[in-house]
């Protein structure tokens, strides 16, 4: 298993009630899984919306169970960001 740590932006921040906390998965949606957990409610809902980035590279349409998660690394969890 390994442990890294889960960044929150906006929307999910506020949600997670923290910008950052560890993760202890071999996968992304364990990862997710535990955070939802953790954080039930708001978060949950948040998370349905949001794009992810695992050590820098976007998940885009992977299954979350194929998302393999190293030791020491970064999940970015991104809400969809207005823009114009």
């Amino acid at each position: 298993m390994a442990a890294g740590t889960i960044r929150y932006w906006a929307a999910a921040k506020a949600a997670a009630g923290t910008p950052e906390e560890p993760y202890a998965a071999d996968n992304l949606a364990e990862a997710l899984a535990a955070a939802r957990e953790r954080h039930p409610g708001e978060l949950v809902r948040v998370l349905q919306r949001c794009s992810f980035l695992v050590d820098g590279d976007p998940v885009g349409t992977r299954g979350h169970d194929t998302v393999a998660l190293a030791e020491g690394g970064t999940v970015e969890v991104l809400p969809p960001f207005a823009g114009g």
